[in-house]
Protein backbone atom coordinates (compact mmCIF):
# COMPACT_ATOMS: atom_id res chain seq x y z
CA UNK A 1 0.00 0.00 0.00
CA UNK A 2 2.53 2.31 1.00
CA UNK A 3 4.42 1.72 -2.18
CA UNK A 4 1.43 2.50 -4.08
CA UNK A 5 1.09 6.09 -2.70
CA UNK A 6 4.57 6.83 -2.64
CA UNK A 7 4.40 6.64 -6.68
CA UNK A 8 1.02 8.57 -6.50
CA UNK A 9 2.74 11.22 -4.31
CA UNK A 10 5.64 12.79 -5.90
CA UNK A 11 6.23 15.55 -3.30
CA UNK A 12 7.75 14.61 0.26
CA UNK A 13 5.58 17.08 2.13
CA UNK A 14 1.49 16.35 1.89
CA UNK A 15 -1.76 16.93 3.14
CA UNK A 16 -4.70 14.78 4.19
CA UNK A 17 -7.07 15.34 1.24
CA UNK A 18 -3.96 14.27 -0.62
CA UNK A 19 -3.27 11.57 0.78
CA UNK A 20 -7.09 10.75 0.95
CA UNK A 21 -7.07 10.79 -2.58
CA UNK A 22 -4.59 8.04 -2.93
CA UNK A 23 -6.97 5.77 -0.81
CA UNK A 24 -10.35 5.94 -2.45
CA UNK A 25 -10.13 2.18 -3.20
CA UNK A 26 -10.33 1.09 0.32
CA UNK A 27 -13.54 0.79 2.14
CA UNK A 28 -11.99 2.32 5.60
CA UNK A 29 -9.06 4.95 4.53
CA UNK A 30 -8.84 6.60 8.24
CA UNK A 31 -8.16 3.26 9.20
CA UNK A 32 -5.25 2.91 6.55
CA UNK A 33 -3.87 6.05 7.72
CA UNK A 34 -3.46 5.05 11.05
CA UNK A 35 -1.86 2.21 10.45
CA UNK A 36 0.38 3.93 8.39
CA UNK A 37 1.23 6.76 11.09
CA UNK A 38 2.01 3.28 13.54
CA UNK A 39 4.46 1.72 11.06
CA UNK A 40 5.88 5.47 10.29
CA UNK A 41 5.53 4.99 6.79
CA UNK A 42 4.13 8.38 7.34
CA UNK A 43 5.05 11.24 9.97
CA UNK A 44 1.97 13.44 11.01
CA UNK A 45 3.61 16.78 11.27
CA UNK A 46 0.63 18.55 12.51
CA UNK A 47 -2.99 17.19 11.98
CA UNK A 48 -3.81 17.32 7.96
CA UNK A 49 -0.17 17.77 7.14
CA UNK A 50 2.16 14.76 6.70
CA UNK A 51 5.99 13.44 5.35
CA UNK A 52 7.03 10.41 4.40
CA UNK A 53 9.38 8.35 6.88
CA UNK A 54 12.85 7.88 6.55
CA UNK A 55 12.10 4.53 4.49
CA UNK A 56 9.95 5.83 1.73
CA UNK A 57 11.51 9.59 1.18
CA UNK A 58 13.18 10.08 -2.26
CA UNK A 59 14.91 13.14 -1.19
CA UNK A 60 14.71 15.59 2.30
CA UNK A 61 11.74 17.43 3.04
CA UNK A 62 11.36 21.19 3.07
CA UNK A 63 10.73 22.45 6.25
CA UNK A 64 10.19 25.86 4.10
CA UNK A 65 7.33 23.93 2.37
CA UNK A 66 5.94 23.05 6.01
CA UNK A 67 6.26 26.73 6.95
CA UNK A 68 3.61 27.76 4.43
CA UNK A 69 1.53 24.17 4.92
CA UNK A 70 1.15 24.56 9.06
CA UNK A 71 -0.06 27.82 9.41
CA UNK A 72 -1.59 30.22 6.94
CA UNK A 73 -1.85 33.01 5.60
CA UNK A 74 1.94 32.81 5.84
CA UNK A 75 5.45 33.27 4.26
CA UNK A 76 9.04 32.69 5.90
CA UNK A 77 10.80 35.76 7.14
CA UNK A 78 12.40 37.45 10.32
CA UNK A 79 15.90 35.41 11.69
CA UNK A 80 14.99 31.82 9.46
CA UNK A 81 15.00 34.23 6.32
CA UNK A 82 18.03 36.30 7.46
CA UNK A 83 19.88 33.20 8.02
CA UNK A 84 18.23 31.64 4.84
CA UNK A 85 19.74 35.07 2.86
CA UNK A 86 23.30 34.63 4.88
CA UNK A 87 22.49 38.33 6.21
CA UNK A 88 23.13 36.73 10.14
CA UNK A 89 25.86 34.26 10.87
CA UNK A 90 23.49 32.36 13.62
CA UNK A 91 22.18 28.68 12.82
CA UNK A 92 18.52 29.41 13.27
CA UNK A 93 16.96 26.36 13.94
CA UNK A 94 13.23 27.24 14.68
CA UNK A 95 11.69 28.23 11.39
CA UNK A 96 10.20 31.38 11.99
CA UNK A 97 7.10 32.92 9.58
CA UNK A 98 5.10 36.07 9.55
CA UNK A 99 1.08 35.66 8.89
CA UNK A 100 -1.97 37.66 9.41
CA UNK A 101 -3.34 35.30 12.01
CA UNK A 102 -2.53 35.23 15.53
CA UNK A 103 1.00 35.06 16.65
CA UNK A 104 1.61 31.09 16.81
CA UNK A 105 4.19 28.25 17.64
CA UNK A 106 3.90 25.04 16.77
CA UNK A 107 6.42 22.47 17.82
CA UNK A 108 6.74 18.97 15.28
CA UNK A 109 8.59 15.85 14.78
CA UNK A 110 10.04 18.15 11.95
CA UNK A 111 11.33 20.98 14.13
CA UNK A 112 9.86 23.85 15.77
CA UNK A 113 7.90 26.58 13.68
CA UNK A 114 6.45 29.94 14.73
CA UNK A 115 4.57 32.61 13.28
CA UNK A 116 4.44 36.09 14.14
CA UNK A 117 1.13 38.53 13.66
CA UNK A 118 1.92 41.22 11.52
CA UNK A 119 -0.64 43.89 10.15
CA UNK A 120 -2.46 43.23 6.60
CA UNK A 121 -0.71 46.07 5.11
CA UNK A 122 2.95 45.08 5.78
CA UNK A 123 2.26 41.49 5.08
CA UNK A 124 1.58 42.13 1.53
CA UNK A 125 4.96 44.14 0.53
CA UNK A 126 8.03 41.90 0.37
CA UNK A 127 6.82 38.48 -0.22
CA UNK A 128 9.03 36.56 -3.24
CA UNK A 129 8.40 32.21 -4.44
CA UNK A 130 11.66 30.26 -4.39
CA UNK A 131 11.21 27.22 -6.55
CA UNK A 132 12.99 24.17 -5.16
CA UNK A 133 12.84 21.59 -8.19
CA UNK A 134 10.19 19.10 -9.02
CA UNK A 135 7.21 21.64 -8.97
CA UNK A 136 8.19 22.41 -5.20
CA UNK A 137 8.23 26.24 -3.93
CA UNK A 138 7.62 28.00 -0.87
CA UNK A 139 6.93 31.98 0.02
CA UNK A 140 9.85 33.83 1.85
CA UNK A 141 9.92 37.39 2.66
CA UNK A 142 12.87 39.80 0.62
CA UNK A 143 15.91 40.28 2.13
CA UNK A 144 14.55 43.76 2.62
CA UNK A 145 11.36 42.35 3.89
CA UNK A 146 12.83 40.19 6.41
CA UNK A 147 14.92 42.29 7.79
CA UNK A 148 12.02 44.95 7.92
CA UNK A 149 10.00 42.42 9.66
CA UNK A 150 12.72 41.55 12.47
CA UNK A 151 13.57 45.61 13.56
CA UNK A 152 9.50 45.79 13.65
CA UNK A 153 9.47 42.91 15.96
CA UNK A 154 12.24 44.11 17.92
CA UNK A 155 10.65 46.20 20.90
CA UNK A 156 12.64 48.31 23.60
CA UNK A 157 15.58 49.64 20.80
CA UNK A 158 15.63 53.45 20.55
CA UNK A 159 16.94 54.09 17.25
CA UNK A 160 16.88 58.02 15.88
CA UNK A 161 19.76 58.40 13.44
CA UNK A 162 21.54 56.36 10.50
CA UNK A 163 24.53 56.18 13.43
CA UNK A 164 21.90 54.52 15.68
CA UNK A 165 20.72 52.09 12.92
CA UNK A 166 23.86 50.95 11.43
CA UNK A 167 25.25 50.06 14.79
CA UNK A 168 22.64 48.32 15.43
CA UNK A 169 22.69 46.26 12.81
CA UNK A 170 26.41 45.49 13.46
CA UNK A 171 26.89 45.26 17.16
CA UNK A 172 23.47 43.80 17.89
CA UNK A 173 22.43 41.89 14.14
CA UNK A 174 25.73 41.25 13.39
CA UNK A 175 25.08 42.30 10.09
CA UNK A 176 27.66 43.23 7.52
CA UNK A 177 26.80 47.21 6.25
CA UNK A 178 27.83 45.78 3.05
CA UNK A 179 26.07 43.52 2.23
CA UNK A 180 22.89 45.55 2.63
CA UNK A 181 24.61 47.54 -0.36
CA UNK A 182 22.20 45.54 -2.70
CA UNK A 183 19.06 46.08 -0.99
CA UNK A 184 16.01 48.13 -2.99
CA UNK A 185 14.93 51.02 -0.48
CA UNK A 186 11.90 51.54 -1.89
CA UNK A 187 10.77 48.12 -0.69
CA UNK A 188 12.29 49.35 2.83
CA UNK A 189 9.91 52.35 2.02
CA UNK A 190 6.48 50.56 1.64
CA UNK A 191 7.74 48.31 4.80
CA UNK A 192 8.37 51.29 6.84
CA UNK A 193 4.67 53.05 5.21
CA UNK A 194 2.59 49.51 6.29
CA UNK A 195 4.52 49.52 9.49
CA UNK A 196 4.35 53.23 10.12
CA UNK A 197 7.61 52.78 11.51
CA UNK A 198 10.26 55.36 11.49
CA UNK A 199 12.71 52.71 12.30
CA UNK A 200 12.32 51.52 8.82
CA UNK A 201 12.32 54.95 6.80
CA UNK A 202 15.62 55.67 8.82
CA UNK A 203 16.89 52.54 7.42
CA UNK A 204 15.66 53.00 3.98
CA UNK A 205 17.96 56.51 4.63
CA UNK A 206 20.23 54.49 5.31
CA UNK A 207 20.78 52.32 2.71
CA UNK A 208 20.58 54.81 -0.03
CA UNK A 209 22.69 56.90 2.02
CA UNK A 210 25.05 54.09 1.56
CA UNK A 211 24.76 53.88 -2.33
Amino acid sequence: MIETIRRKIPQEEFDYQTLMNCLDDYARPRDKITALLRKKAIIRVKKGIYVFGDNYRKRPYSREILANLIFGPSYISLDYALQYYGLIPERVETVTSVTTGRSRRFPTPTGLFYYRMIPLKAFRIGMDRIEIGDGRAFLIATPEKALSDKLYSSKGINLKTRKDMSGYLENELRIELVDLKQFNPDILDAAALGYRSKKLKILSNLIRFMN
